[in-house]
């Protein structure tokens, strides 16, 4: 098809703001998939986001829509993850596009992702369409929301649109907007092939299947392709686009967005980022690629089953292939064996990675506590990354130690102002801005009501808000807080190493590096937890909770006692005592004798449930 009568877009929002039904009746218009075969959350593939309702891997689909004036346009449409965790997975998309529909729910209003996305949007000089979705809905409220998204972006009233993804009121319109307003893709078919790869899966038959975005040129199935990164040459064995199941159609041109089935094993071999042209006939030069996300979140993942460590390798390299931002390395543990260290953009990544493993690969995982990457500058003058508790060095060779710090934004109800600042604080956050979002002329402090939304700006270390942070923070707003967050520095702080000892050996897996103001109570918090969870020996155990050389907790786990006295119906009470003595004496040569206690998975994950104490800034 002529490039002037493509459309590249996708749709950007705050998570559960209506995209992934929104993308069902645009399907449902445009008929790229029969009333009989089309379902709810269509493009949503994945078994796990079905069952939460979200959306976690961005999904693309060719429509073929006739406009009013008749003319025919190819749409590819992109659908993208709402959540905080996979806003790597929104920028990969908005590269492959020209225009975004930016949604905003009709009752809920502007959210902290809402502002997130329509910034990394403008960044890539796309067209925005404002929707607002949801219009259906009783608690609708769609001329306040017209008004938030004037104030805060800057758009007119005729400029916005309103839709509903349930009942297709506003689609027709909508595909009118994208067609009008939407610029055709830039490119020249004349010139050596450029197709930006923005995603990649694994396919047991077609080896791996790149997603392409053609910059320039034109590919056809049988092409010898390269792959500029990596220098790799493998055929273009199918050519094809998504609709949104693989249809092969032996080639894609200037603007379209497809696959190529290249056949390779090694998931190693094709990067997103990457730049793919014709080995007969390559391009001068590869398309800038995306910039490297980097992990904030590191956990390790070690298998159940010690056998099981060469599958849960081969597990990761693939969920690796068509998630970018998952990185990986081996690591060993003297309690759990070998395993790896993996990073993540965050918990929910981190959760939704874990589960994949075991669903998808039959695998049964231990994973332990998520911690954050420390830099640490040493006496000698170097310099090392610490993403695991146990190579934190001794404290006689630490000059300082940096953590990251974050700027997070929350969107809330004004009423709740007070129980999010006083959150804040106790996790030494430092307050940037407070505005209302709400037009000019109602922002005088009469007429300011308690249902007024506000946007707060904080900073504070990344550490803590990786537990439980979010879950407080919609416990004081009632739900009603939206949170969004970016990495911006590394700031110097008073971190120790927490060590945790059962039966005086040190387990490397329970580990924490933490704030001195609350090393302590964290640690007599964590040994009661652990003193619930591991279970009862034939001997006492002792856990203790030490930081450096110095013990801060301790709490024992009795040991079980055989009745040893039953056999005993009668005689001098010498007899009863010598028994009792001979089973101390036992008891005390089998905890010599055992030393390693087996701990539960959930003791590796106690650190989840400690309550945070209030933090002294450093």
């Amino acid at each position: 098809m002529d490039r002037s009568q493509i459309r590249n877009f996708c749709i950007i929002a705050h998570i559960d703001h209506g995209k992934s039904t929104l993308a069902d009746r645009l399907i449902q218009e445009t008929g790229a998939v029969s009333d009989r075969d089309l379902t709810e959350q269509h493009l949503d593939t994945m078994a796990l986001e079905r069952e939460r309702g979200i959306t976690i891997k961005a999904q693309a689909i060719r429509l073929t829509y006739a406009s009013r004036s008749g003319d025919e346009y190819q749409l590819n449409l992109i659908d993208t993850p709402g959540h905080v965790d996979f806003t790597y997975e929104v920028s990969r998309s908005l590269a492959a596009c020209e225009g975004a529909l930016l949604l905003v729910d009709a009752t809920q209003g502007i959210q902290a992702q809402t502002m997130a996305n329509i910034y990394l949007a403008l960044e890539h000089d796309l067209e925005i369409i404002p929707v607002i979705n949801k219009i259906d809905m009783p608690a609708a409220e769609p001329e306040r929301v017209a008004d938030e998204i004037k104030q805060a972006f800057g758009f007119k009233d005729s400029e916005i649109l309103h839709a509903s993804g349930k009942t297709g009121e506003g689609v027709i319109d909508l595909l009118e907007t994208v067609v009008e307003l939407i610029p055709p893709p830039k490119g020249n078919p004349d010139e050596p092939l450029q197709a930006m790869i923005f995603d990649s899966k694994y396919d047991q038959f077609k080896g791996v299947v790149a997603y392409v975005r053609v910059m320039n040129g034109r590919l056809n199935s049988g092409d010898k392709v390269q792959l500029m990164g990596t220098g790799v040459e493998p055929e273009a064995l199918e050519v094809g686009y998504f609709s949104p199941v693989l249809n092969n159609s032996g080639s894609l041109s200037v603007g379209e967005v497809g696959y190529v089935a290249t056949g390779l094993k090694n998931v190693r071999d094709c990067r997103v980022g990457d730049t793919m042209t014709l080995a007969s006939r390559p391009a001068g030069e590869p398309l800038e690629g995306y910039a490297q996300q980097r992990p904030m979140v590191f956990t390790g993942i070690y298998p159940a089953e010690g056998d099981d460590f060469p599958e849960l390798r081969e597990a990761l390299s693939k969920l690796q292939l068509n998630d970018a931002a998952l990185v990986f390395e081996p690591e060993s543990s003297a309690a759990l064996g070998f395993g790896f260290r993996c990073g993540f953009l965050g918990l929910l990544h981190m959760d939704v990675v874990q589960e994949r493993l075991e669903r998808e690969y039959n695998l049964n995982l231990i994973a332990t506590a998520p911690s954050v990457s420390f830099t640490v500058d040493l006496t000698d003058g170097s310099t090392i990354e610490v993403d695991n508790p146990s190579k934190l060095p001794d404290p006689q060779r630490i000059a300082r130690v940096l953590e990251p710090w974050v700027n997070i934004t929350i969107i809330s109800p004004s009423r709740y102002i007070g129980g999010i600042m006083e959150l804040v604080t106790t996790r030494r956050g430092e307050y940037v801005k407070m505005e209302y979002l709400q037009p000019a002329q109602a922002q005088d402090s009469s007429s300011v009501s308690q249902d007024a939304r506000v946007l707060l700006e904080y900073n504070l270390p990344l550490s803590e808000i990786l537990v439980d942070f979010h879950d407080n923070l919609k416990s004081v707003t009632s739900g009603y807080a939206s949170l969004d967050y970016q990495l911006i520095e590394r700031r110097e702080s008073n971190m120790v190493k927490l060590d945790v000892l059962v039966n005086h050996e040190p387990v490397d897996a329970l580990s924490l590096i933490i704030h001195r103001s609350y090393a302590e109570s964290q640690g007599r918090q964590l040994a009661a937890k652990l003193k619930e969870l591991i279970p009862r020996q034939m001997f006492q155990v002792p856990i203790q909770a030490a930081i450096g050389g110095k013990i801060v907790a301790r709490e024992n786990i009795s040991a079980m006692r055989k009745n040893v006295l039953a056999k005993c119906y009668g005689g001098d009470v010498t007899r009863k005592r010598k028994l009792l003595e001979q089973q101390a004496k036992g008891k005390k040569r089998r905890a010599k004798m055992i030393g390693a206690i087996e701990v539960p998975q959930e003791a590796f994950m106690a650190v989840l449930q400690l309550e945070r104490q209030h933090a002294v800034k450093s």
